[in-house]
């Protein structure tokens, strides 16, 4: 079994607004193989979750107060995607991560789209902190996007109530909390 950090992850650096680990991604790999067998299964066949020490790893989550600025910009998250919409918190800071997973997805799964960046068995495509001590749910962005086959979605393989309950998870997670303000080299 051979692991990489694929190419969409790479965009997750201290910069964006995104999860990030104070580091070479060549630790982050090390890490993941070194806690292999603390994986469970993602939301369907060819995708796991990879729990790691949370040294080094900054969240990209803040919390909301009424009346905070928020700021967004519209742009593809890669080359080839649909533009989304992105906001943030402006002057949110990253917080320190208190539980952090490694999202992986098989070759195979990535192939489905052509979407995979080396021929590793696996690619790490996500690092998801999180500022409280279990994991949050994925963004209702993302999850929209993979469940209805959208650009830069993959199949979430859900069943509509699955997806529903899913939904109403990440919109109460996520009704309070958004991405850190990224740096201007980040847009």
């Amino acid at each position: 079994m051979n692991i990489a950090a694929s190419e969409f992850v790479k965009r997750q650096t201290a910069n964006s607004p995104f999860s990030h680990y104070n580091g070479p991604w060549q630790d982050v790999v090390n890490l993941v193989e070194k806690h292999w067998e603390n994986q469970t299964h993602g939301y369907r066949d060819g995708v796991v979750l990879v729990l790691v020490p949370v040294d080094h790893f900054f969240s990209g989550v803040c919390e909301l107060n009424e009346g905070d600025a928020l700021g967004g910009i519209y742009k593809a998250r890669q080359e080839g995607e649909t533009p989304r919409k992105t906001t943030w918190k402006v002057g949110g800071k990253k917080m320190p991560a208190q539980y952090v997973e490694i999202i992986l997805y098989s070759h195979g799964v990535l192939a489905e789209n052509h979407e995979q960046s080396s021929d590793a068995d696996w690619e790490i495509l996500s690092v998801n902190a999180s500022p409280e001590p279990h994991p949050m749910p994925q963004m209702s962005g993302s999850l929209i996007a993979n469940h209805l086959g959208l650009s830069g979605g993959t199949d979430t393989k859900m069943s509509d109530e699955e997806f529903v309950q899913s939904l109403k998870k990440s919109i109460e997670f996520w009704q309070d909390k958004i991405l850190a303000e990224p740096k201007p080299s980040h847009l």
